[in-house]
């Protein structure tokens, strides 16, 4: 019987702007994970994607990992080289996201630097509407994530989709079913938003989940606010974190969400170098805990269905 408990796997990012991705799936690929997020930062450096693909692909071998999503971070609105480098892998990840057995990209949406949100907007639906229809041929979703990179409403430099109100505007433009969202709650939680209503409203948006967690410092906020020299939030790997991952996974199962959840390392302020991969190995159990435990078949007398009612 197959394992339902992975209709939600499990997995983690792993680099791929040098051509690493597949050396690193190799090894950390019997550490538990299920499923791998290759990413590239700004440029995938002219690499065969072709080849890329099918090396990771032979990284895994015959283990029961997925590559669901590949990661194209970078601001593809603007015109300077590294934009349009990542404009270009934006085009290249969609075209060979199949070598990875991939079927979403993601990434920022980029925006006009320095400007308000709603003055990306005839750019966005340019180059997003675009790109929809050239992933729609392919049978392949885009998913935006939902960072700042320090940017807000009235300025920033990467992305507009790191606000719910911002969501509303985006999909008015690119309307197109396969444009969504790469969510976590660590990005919501460091504007005080809270993620779980979220959920329940976006869900049918929702096409990746990044693992991330956030802490807020609360005595912080009470004593200094949110813009004095003390940091009143800090971003962490699960398990560290103020999310309950338990109702987070529950409502994406009651949503019907059936994709992975990957680990987003490297910005835990305490499991960070050495203690990199102790950090990623807790989030990884602690998520599996969160997502129901070992998955336990149904007496065959009960017939799949309530024992009660035998």
């Amino acid at each position: 019987m197959s394992d339902p408990a992975k209709s939600i796997r499990i997995g983690t990012m792993v680099s791929a702007s040098g051509g690493e991705a597949a050396d690193r799936i190799a090894e950390i690929r019997d550490l538990g994970f299920e499923s791998f997020e290759p990413f590239f930062w700004q440029t995938t450096n002219g690499q065969d994607l072709a080849e890329l693909g099918k090396r990771c692909m032979d990284a895994i071998g015959e283990r029961d990992i997925t590559i669901s999503t590949l990661g194209m971070f970078g601001n593809p609105l603007e015109d300077q080289p590294l934009d349009r480098d990542t404009l270009q892998g934006w085009k290249d990840c969609i075209d060979n996201a199949h070598h990875f057995g991939a079927t979403c990209v993601a990434g920022f949406t980029g925006r006009v630097r320095g400007k308000p949100i709603e003055e990306s907007l005839p750019q966005y639906r340019k180059v997003w509407s675009e790109l929809a229809k050239r992933a729609a041929d392919k049978g392949v979703k885009i998913a935006f994530e939902n960072c700042a990179m320090d940017g807000n409403w009235q300025s920033g430099d990467w992305n507009v989709a790191h606000n719910p109100d911002a969501w509303e505007l985006m999909f008015n433009e690119t309307p197109d079913d396969n444009i969504g969202l790469e969510w976590e709650p660590c990005h919501q939680q460091v504007y005080l938003i809270d993620p779980l209503p979220q959920i329940r409203k976006w869900a049918g948006k929702i096409f990746h989940v990044h693992g991330k967690d956030a802490t807020i410092r609360w005595d912080v906020i009470r004593e200094h606010g949110i813009f004095g020299k003390h940091p009143f939030v800090f971003m962490r790997t699960p398990g560290f974190g103020d999310s309950n991952w338990t109702d987070i996974i529950s409502e994406l199962r009651l949503a019907g969400y059936e994709g992975s959840i990957d680990i987003e390392g490297w910005h835990d302020p305490v499991y960070k170098d050495a203690l990199e991969m102790t950090g990623q190995i807790h989030a990884l159990e602690h998520l599996k805990t969160a997502r129901g435990g070992a998955f336990v078949p149904l007496a065959a007398q009960y017939g799949g269905g309530d024992p009660s009612l035998t």
